[in-house]
């Protein structure tokens, strides 16, 4: 009897060990020959390779297992682009076209399901962006700044529709691993407050993905330069190589200060100073001024885009791009951006741009 009991057990824990979760992809990419398929996951700073199959026949496989569903890249090796999807513990069937796999299709995956009802929500909103988006870029070639200005301003209030729709999905979806990267795509418009509340609507269950783990952290980073705290000081060297601190630009004459980080390389933030021009212009010689930290790597491009746009304000940077201190130290992990500090150095407002900027500008300048 002993006997039979240990059999069993030894027969359960078998079977249980053949039931331990996995993924299996079955795959098929027309238009391949014997290429490699590469399976790989976006990481810091790059790319981590997960598995590799040969393609025979036109058909591949791939067995293995993830901690929790999250987005992944199908890529043939020596090629551009691929197929981003989500995976999961679960049996995954993969169709496409070796040019275009990028467009391939993707079943057996319920996180990817939700991820295309994601998608399907910003549809509409996407094909106005785009109409308008063409013809914004037509009215700036053409000089027609009056319209330009206009579709400018539906395209912000599209991108405001958009933010919203992103927020009713976590909302709606909270326990759903789709959620999570939706959030992190609103971060950087985000202020603390909506940060905190739209991370503590996340189901506990998805305290484990990396990118939970990740916009915490940016959240407590939020918190330390947020509107009401004092702005931690920092120096750099501005294009002679002197050393220029932050502090230093705080107070006497200057009653409002905009720490501004952008870079010759960024579109956006190359169309924005115009509006930085035009506020210091208005505003400079009643207190306000600029202080501008470049996300730079070539001097020669800075100190070009400096003249070219006419930015006659302080500039520093330590050209390191991406791993600019300052940026670390503010938590900015895209371009434009900008703080305004107050007399004292407390930061009274936070990515205004525009008429924004203009508006918060003459509204604490016109009260002293």
């Amino acid at each position: 009897m002993k006997k039979t009991v240990i059999l069993l057990l030894v027969v359960a824990v078998a079977a249980a060990c053949a039931r331990e979760p996995k993924f299996t992809i079955t795959g098929t990419i027309d238009g391949a020959g014997t290429d490699t398929v590469i399976l790989q996951k976006r990481i810091p700073g790059g790319y981590q390779v997960l598995d590799s199959a040969v393609i025979a026949n036109g058909t591949f496989k791939m067995e293995g297992v993830v901690d929790y569903p999250q987005m992944v890249n199908l890529g043939i090796k020596g090629k551009r682009g691929g197929l981003n999807f989500y995976i999961e513990n679960s049996d995954i069937t993969i169709h496409g076209h070796a040019d275009s796999l990028y467009m391939g299709s993707v079943s057996g995956s319920a996180a990817q399901g939700e991820y295309d009802s994601y998608k399907a929500l910003l549809d509409e909103t996407n094909a106005e962006m785009t109409k308008i988006y063409d013809n914004y870029r037509k009215a700036r070639m053409d000089g027609n700044e009056e319209l330009a200005t206009s579709l400018e301003k539906e395209l912000e209030a599209l991108d405001t529709k958009q933010g919203e729709i992103k927020k009713e999905f976590i909302a709606n979806n909270p326990a759903s691993f789709v959620a999570p990267a939706v959030l992190s795509e609103l971060a950087y418009y985000l202020e603390v407050d909506e940060m905190e509340s739209l991370l503590g609507k996340l189901d506990t269950t998805l305290n484990k993905v990396q990118t939970v783990v990740t916009l915490k952290d940016r959240l407590v980073q939020l918190k330390a330069v947020a509107v009401g705290q004092k702005a931690p000081d920092f120096t750099l060297n501005d294009p002679d190589g002197n050393p220029i601190s932050l502090s230093s630009k705080i107070g006497g004459q200057t009653k409002l200060l905009l720490v501004d980080f952008w870079a010759a390389w960024c579109g956006p933030c190359r169309q924005e100073n115009p509006n930085v021009v035009k506020v210091w212009k208005e505003y400079n010689k009643k207190g306000f001024d600029v202080f501008g930290v470049s996300l730079d790597r070539s001097r020669e491009d800075w100190l070009k885009a400096i003249q070219d746009d006419n930015l006659t304000w302080t500039h520093v940077s330590d050209l390191k791009y991406w791993d600019c201190a300052p940026a670390k130290l503010y938590a900015v992990n895209a371009i434009p951006s900008n703080f305004l500090l107050d007399g004292n150095g407390v930061i009274v407002g936070h990515n205004l741009r525009g008429d924004a900027l203009a508006q918060k500008v003459k509204e604490i300048l016109d009260t002293k």
